[in-house]
């Protein structure tokens, strides 16, 4: 990077089943004034903003205009990404780094309760030959989960074990919306979605919206807390139909971690990274996405999990929020994970803090079987 950009503020709400008397507007809201009063700001110190929604999960075409307002771009460049938030904050980011602004409000909201998900995530694939077999985000991921275990030997059980980490983190997050208290045996008897997908293999249905403040170096120095930098991003995209990919491999993933690691300096990603809140919508994926982020070589996922390095008194602790498996505010997802990070670098993250993190990743995806990969390296 040629100049730094540093993160100074982060806001979120909690993250819920159903948020039956908050439109999207009143989530938006929230989570802006949160990341204004965490980074001392005033609505008008900030230059540019970019939302981040979908027209599909919102029910509505140019979705971001019920937020507009909500998020205070009145009279502001307002920017829209119709996908992740990492994206999102990636694009934020660039427009600071063209000298046009010195601040970037970056938002993102989902209300999955107002949505159906299999109708939705279906209209993702090739209308003509593949939508009209019923594909969605569940399916197409248990077409990958079986793919991946059966290349590499990757049992039920240490998919299981995901789970029962995550869900139980979950309960030293105060924005989490499933803490759980679960056995392998509860993770392998719960109902079947698509096989080898059971249903506390899978991310919960989630409302929840999560802001994030970005700024040039010397407006970020002006601010009341330390700020975050960002040390590294890179993404990458894979092929569109599932055919043209090799399911049991994240080629996008591999490629995308790879820029942000160069960016930031990184050799070793299981020595250099203090903390990683990475995307796992499914428990399958936490496992395939270390191995993707050089935490563990190909095949090896299932095994880190087992040797405890992943927990939150681990080594290298994964999703110590409880990820996505607690609380899967589409959209917002990604997002959520930078916030997470950022908490966890001022030592603001509470029961669920790593001791002494300096330097944390996040990771966000877009499309079917994490077709596009964000990954940022943030640090102190």
């Amino acid at each position: 990077m040629t100049e730094r950009v540093a993160i100074v503020g982060v806001g979120q709400t909690r993250q819920e089943r159903n948020k039956v008397y908050d439109t999207f507007a009143d989530m938006v809201y929230e989570a802006t004034t949160l990341a204004l009063a965490d980074a001392g700001l005033s609505i008008d110190q900030i230059e540019n903003v970019v939302s981040a929604s979908n027209d599909f999960w919102d029910g509505r075409t140019i979705s971001s205009m019920a937020i507009n307002d909500a998020c205070g771009s009145y009279d502001k460049n307002i920017s829209c990404v119709e996908g992740d938030g990492t994206f999102a904050a990636f694009y934020g980011m660039t427009r600071i780094l063209s000298g046009a602004y010195d601040t970037t409000l970056v938002v993102a909201h989902s209300k999955g309760s107002e949505s159906v998900s299999s109708h939705i995530t279906n209209a993702m694939f090739d209308p003509l030959y593949v939508r009209a077999l019923g594909l969605d985000a569940i399916s197409s991921a248990a077409f990958q989960a079986r793919r991946y275990m059966d290349r590499y030997g990757v049992s039920e059980e240490q998919c299981a074990l995901v789970s029962v980490k995550n869900h139980g983190n979950a309960f030293r997050n105060p924005y989490a919306q499933l803490p759980l208290r679960l056995t392998v045996q509860d993770v392998l008897q719960s109902r079947m979605l698509a096989d080898p997908i059971k249903l506390l293999d899978a991310s919960p249905i989630s409302d929840g919206a999560c802001a994030i403040i970005l700024a040039r170096e010397s407006a970020a120095r002006k601010t009341p807390k330390p700020p975050v930098w960002v040390r590294g991003v890179g993404y990458c995209a894979d092929a569109y139909h599932l055919g043209d990919r090799d399911l049991a491999e994240c080629a996008a993933l591999v490629q995308a971690a790879r820029k942000a690691y160069d960016m930031a300096g990184v050799r070793n990603p299981r020595k250099q990274l203090d903390v990683v809140e990475l995307y796992d919508a499914f428990t399958y994926q936490e496992l395939l996405w270390t191995e993707g982020l050089g935490l563990c070589g190909p095949g090896e996922g299932g095994r880190l999990i087992e040797s405890g390095a992943t927990q939150l008194e681990g080594d290298i602790p994964v999703n110590p929020s409880g990820g996505l498996l607690s609380a899967h505010t589409v959209i917002a997802a990604g997002l959520v994970r930078i916030a997470e990070c950022v908490l966890q670098l001022r030592g603001e993250a509470g029961e669920r803090q790593v001791k002494g993190a300096r330097t944390a990743l996040a990771h966000g995806v877009n499309g079917p079987c994490g077709q596009s990969h964000c990954v940022w390296v943030l640090g102190v």
